[in-house]
């Protein structure tokens, strides 16, 4: 089980450090490299806001637009045999492709 927050969207993954005996999060799904940590939870939690707000802030003054972990669009290249299985699945469901495959990724992320 990954540990996870998730603030305005962004989603961070949680760690923690026994060496500095602390936690640690790292923002996911962005390219920009945005981290904080913590001594305890709330301290965390607290850090991670601060940080996703920071980044919003920064990227206003630098006129640049934030960016999202995801756009809600996704290209797979699968094998060809994959394909024709998860378009059967998806014609037997009663569904589209693309509808079957975003209830099958969702149910796999839960």
């Amino acid at each position: 089980m990954m540990n996870t927050m998730t603030y305005r969207g962004y989603t961070a993954r949680i760690e923690f450090d026994a060496r500095d005996n602390i936690f640690v999060g790292r923002v996911l799904g962005v390219a920009d490299s945005i981290t904080f940590h913590g001594d305890r939870v709330a301290e965390l939690s607290e850090a991670f806001h601060n940080a996703i707000e920071h980044y919003v802030s920064d990227c206003a003054k630098t006129k640049r637009v934030p960016q999202k972990p995801a756009s809600g669009r996704l290209m797979l290249r699968v094998p060809p045999e994959v394909h024709a299985a998860a378009s059967i699945a998806a014609q037997a469901a009663g569904k589209s492709l693309n509808q079957w495959a975003a209830e099958v990724l969702a149910r796999a992320t839960e």
